[in-house]
């Protein structure tokens, strides 16, 4: 479980902040907001995954270079939010449902699809959905729900997979650095679940996210204690 840092001076709002370090020393920095709204700063790039009003005073940080949309349900797709951390140069990158709110000003994409930002962000779409009998309705496959790979400078793969349980298009994915997996039941993954995940993905680190806000309270503890020596689990603020 790492430290983290705060965001200082002036008026600017103050989330808790992680750094990690690949390549030649280069760095990116995760900030954590709420839920599953976080930012991920690659050097003057902002990336913004799932901004949502009431998770982060969007309108006083730095704009967005790209903004990732994982799914259109409320909690993850605010028009509101994304309008408030984008300038006209904005990259936004979203599912296909969540693309009928942009009419068109978005890069559509679905499981499977690739594409690349600013030449060095290579981004992946990877499926998103429910596997448990009585949940599949939640995020059903059919809907084509988008989790993300980011490969950075070809050196860095951060896996931002939106709400999903373990799915095979997940458990296929390949030389994953760091992970920031959903562990939110009964709509995400149980931790049972995030563990066999990580298990398999062995990402360097594992950020879990999209936890709290429900009657059935994630025990990160016990998450925290299954993974010891699996992979570097840092545990921030979501709730």
């Amino acid at each position: 479980m790492s430290l983290f840092s705060i965001f200082g001076g002036g008026k600017k709002p103050q989330y808790p902040t992680d750094e990690v370090v690949y390549g030649d020393d280069d760095k990116v920095i995760f900030t954590f907001f709420k839920h599953a709204s976080l930012s991920i700063t690659v050097g003057d790039k902002i990336i913004y995954t799932d901004p949502v009003t009431g998770y982060a005073k969007y309108s006083q940080l730095p704009k967005a270079d790209l903004v990732l949309v994982t799914h259109s349900h409320y909690d993850h797709l605010d028009r509101a939010a994304i309008d408030d951390i984008t300038t006209r140069d904005s990259i936004i990158v979203c599912d296909k449902t969540s693309a009928e709110v942009f009419e068109g000003e978005c890069v559509l994409m679905t499981p499977g699809m690739k594409a690349v930002a600013f030449d060095k962000i290579h981004i992946e779409a990877v499926a998103a959905y429910n596997t448990t009998e009585g949940h599949t309705d939640f995020h059903p496959k059919a809907r084509e729900d988008c989790g993300y790979v980011l490969t950075i400078d070809n050196k860095l793969r951060i896996y931002i997979p939106g709400d999903t349980e373990p799915t095979p298009e997940m458990l296929a994915l390949k030389d994953i650095d760091v992970a920031c997996l959903p562990v939110n039941q009964p709509y995400t993954m149980t931790v049972d679940q995030a563990v066999e995940a990580i298990k398999v993905l062995k990402p360097k680190i594992f950020y879990p996210i999209h936890y709290g806000e429900v009657e059935e309270k994630t025990d990160i503890e016990r998450l925290c204690k299954e993974l010891e020596g699996v992979t570097d689990v840092r545990v921030f603020p979501m709730e």
